[in-house]
């Protein structure tokens, strides 16, 4: 099992940044890929940045050049640097987290047999708004 727990949201006006961050615990050596998407009220959730295990990332188009996505593996925690933050941005930011099937080779290392077929896991979710 992994938990996932974000912080960092809150109120920002246009143009400002906010830096959230997503600690992840339990079986981390599992975990391959983490995003993060966002839920605005009366709309789907989205992706809104992705980065693999070996630092590969991709944005949606529309946070493009604003935000960036990053981790920090020995700590097992997730990022998203926010910047010229705009009045759509405005969601409820979920961290997701992929974990790999075992017998999979990560970064040299084979999946344990704990990490089963590979899940989908998210956070509770933290509330970004940002005032026009």
């Amino acid at each position: 099992q992994v938990q996932l727990v974000e912080s960092g949201g809150g109120l920002v006006q246009a143009g400002g940044s906010l830096r959230l961050s997503c600690a992840a615990s339990g079986d981390t050596i599992c975990i391959s890929a983490m995003g993060w998407y966002r839920q605005a009220p009366g709309k789907v959730r989205e992706l809104v940045a992705r980065i693999t295990s070996e630092g590969s990332t991709n944005y949606a188009d529309s946070v493009k050049g604003r935000f960036t996505i990053s981790r920090d593996n020995a700590k097992n925690e997730l990022y998203l640097q926010m910047a010229s933050l705009k009045f759509e941005d405005t969601a409820v930011y979920f961290c997701h987290a992929a974990t790999a099937p075992a017998g999979t080779i990560m970064n040299g290392d084979i999946i344990p047999d704990r990490c089963g077929f590979g899940m989908d896991y998210w956070g509770q979710g933290t509330q970004v708004t940002v005032s026009s």
